[in-house]
């Protein structure tokens, strides 16, 4: 018998693992490594497979079993993890399962009828438990300290009528007072924020009030929006003022659609109450005592259907669980579905009642990250990376310009913090970061200039925006009675945007200083910062209403009829730095007749087959463009600050 590796991503050799779990009674789940023990004959009897450093899809034929071959295999997996970086090693599988890992050193973290959760290694749910407990501990000395504070202002009572007012006052105040039993109240919320909404701080606020210490625990998985960092800061800015509210991270133990495999089980009916039970057995024996909390705090679930089967699975396993009605607005429960909804209607005004003003900077920096996506995802583009080809770019492609978009991110989220202050940032703090994510952005895409130009520009916009709604959120009821719906609003944020680029010094050595000299004044081209100082009057004036209109109407080519119209009035440095003037004004002559044809296609009565004909024509741009290394780069920057603008304008 030997051990062979097999590749579950290779079609031939996962039929074969299919085939054999199959013969055993197991369905294929998803895995990146799978070792087989075979015969003689090379016949496979047995194989297990590894998924980070989850163990999945073990089994063994029933002619072998008893052979040690279950200890050949597990003790390979194990070695192949630690391999990889895993000193803890976890698996999941059938109750009956457990005695057989036991003798091979896993120890139980969490049972369900229908499946049990091991572990073996070091560190694993002890260091997650110490690290619970050493947070307790840090709540402690909260609790000391309010004892000594009571004591002293007793003392003073005893002393004068001064010290009486004084105590009066305190207890008066909302910091919260120590209760008088001898084991102390504890409580747990677990959330996931995505993001962090006036209803998750509603849930916070009145679970506070029924202990001495609240710990709030942020879902660690990341399959949402908004990032695990990102949701826990919204949750700490957000909840900042409650003193007797500690925020921590999420446990890595949590068990989710997503984590939790299905192999095994008899039914895919039961995976999701088996899941459920799992994690909240795990909170029960592990995250609770660690924390000393005997209360578990959930919000109603009104609509979801899983979340309500998970709050009455929740009452039927622990000791305490506590419900609060879910806040509403205007009927309806608030949640963040419902704030992602409005984001993706760029419907600014209701994500303003839904949210603490502490969340929409981080809204701000996703709605930019989305605009740069929404830009790079226009297909065809005229000479531009898209996800039909590279366009005149020899050394972009859609791979790297993700890559690209997603480092930057972070970056707009610290701008978008800078600009949510009640005085603009000063010039040095915004030129550092956008030095800061330039940098970023070179060391991700080997030094190739993917997204410079859209930096600047977007840099700029994410923090006025950011600042503009902070001076809505200190005097909301005034701001928005003095200003006369979206127009105002998108002519405070024009004026900031000049103020901020004002503070820039003129630039050397960029494509748009390039260009100028090749023009050698005989024509007024305008570079980025030149644009920026002026407030983007084009885009305000021209593009903005234009792509607004279009989205309106629901066209499926609005980014595609936005594109072409910045290019006709756009003196793109790019395509001057690239070509000369001649050709950059070619462009802008060849991009409105085609947007005329596109826009008379839209009304024609065979409105598809005109329309698939300006589609091919755009196609026949980009190769006619990509042949002579025209590149519109600088309409394509305008492009993504027109979408960002669009979804932030009301």
């Amino acid at each position: 018998m030997e051990i062979q590796t097999l590749n579950p991503t290779t079609p031939r050799q996962r039929q074969r693992i299919e085939a054999f779990l199959k013969r055993n009674g197991l369905r294929f789940d998803d895995m990146h490594y799978y070792a087989a023990i075979t015969d003689d004959d090379g016949e496979m009897i047995a194989g297990g497979g590894l998924k980070g450093n989850v163990i999945k899809c073990v089994a063994v034929d029933d002619a072998h079993k008893g052979e040690a071959i279950a200890n050949t295999l597990i003790s390979h997996l194990i070695a192949h993890a630690n391999e990889e970086g895993h000193s803890n090693v976890k698996l999941f599988t059938k109750p009956k399962n457990r005695q057989l890992f036991e003798s091979l050193s896993f120890r139980l973290l969490a049972e369900a009828p229908e499946a049990v959760l091991m572990e073996t290694g070091i560190g694993g749910i002890n260091n997650t438990v110490e690290a619970l407990k050493k947070i307790r501990e840090e709540s402690e000395k909260y609790k000391e300290y309010n004892k000594e504070c009571k004591e002293n202002n007793k003392e003073c009572k005893e002393n004068s009528e001064e010290c009486k007012e004084e105590e009066k006052t305190n207890l008066n105040t909302s910091t919260p007072q120590p209760l008088t039993t001898t084991t102390p109240l504890r409580g747990v919320v677990v959330m996931n924020c995505n993001p962090f909404t006036l209803g998750h701080h509603y849930l916070i606020e009145q679970a506070a009030k029924q202990v001495e210490r609240l710990f709030v625990m942020v879902v660690r998985e990341d399959c949402s929006l908004f990032a695990y960092a990102e949701r826990k800061a919204m949750v700490e800015q957000g909840v900042a003022h409650l003193e007797n509210v500690t925020v921590i991270d999420g446990s890595e133990y949590a068990i989710s659609q997503a984590t939790f495999p299905t192999y095994f089980l008899k039914r895919l009916d039961d995976a999701a109450d088996t899941q459920m039970l799992l994690d909240l057995d795990l909170f029960r024996r592990h995250i609770a005592p660690a924390l000393g909390a005997t209360v578990r705090f959930v919000g109603t679930e009104p609509t979801d259907r899983l979340t309500r089967r998970y709050n009455q699975l929740m009452h039927e396993a622990l000791a305490d669980v506590r419900e609060t009605v879910r806040l509403e607005k205007e009927g309806n429960a608030v949640s963040a579905s419902r704030v992602r909804k409005a984001m993706e209607q760029g419907d600014m005004s209701t994500i303003r009642q839904l949210v603490p003003p502490t969340t929409l900077p981080y809204i701000i920096a996703h709605l930019a990250t989305q605009a740069l996506q929404a830009e790079l995802d226009t297909t065809p583009k005229p000479g531009l990376v898209d996800k039909d080809n590279n366009g005149a770019h020899r050394d972009m492609d859609y791979a790297l310009m993700q890559r690209s978009i997603d480092t930057l991110h972070p970056y707009f989220v610290k701008l978008a913090l800078l600009g949510c202050a009640d005085t603009l940032p000063s010039h040095t703090a915004i030129r550092d970061a956008g030095i800061e994510a330039e940098k970023a952005m070179l060391a991700a895409t080997n030094g190739v200039n993917t997204h410079k130009g859209a930096l600047f520009s977007m840099g700029l916009a994410i923090v006025a925006a950011a600042h503009e709604e902070r001076k809505i959120a200190a005097n909301e009821e005034q701001i928005l009675k003095e200003r006369n719906g979206g127009e105002d609003v998108l002519v405070s944020l024009q004026t900031t945007i000049k103020a901020l680029a004002a503070s820039f010094p003129d630039t050397n050595g960029t494509h748009g200083s390039k260009a100028k000299l090749l023009s050698k004044g005989t024509t007024a081209i305008k570079g980025a910062l030149d644009n920026a100082r002026e407030g983007y009057e084009m885009l305000f004036a021209e593009w903005l209403p234009f792509y607004i209109e279009r989205r309106k109407e629901h066209d499926a080519y609005t980014l595609h009829k936005t594109l072409l119209r910045i290019m006709c009035d756009l003196d793109d440095t790019n395509v001057i730095y690239r070509t000369d003037l001649a050709t950059a004004e070619e462009v802008k002559q060849e991009a409105r007749a085609l947007l005329d044809s596109f826009s008379k296609a839209h009304t024609a009565e065979d409105k598809e087959k005109r329309i698939a004909a300006e589609l091919l024509a755009l196609k026949d741009m980009d190769q006619r463009y990509t042949a002579r290394n025209i590149s519109p780069g600088g309409a394509a920057d305008m492009l993504s600050l027109t979408i960002f603008i669009g979804s932030i304008q009301t």
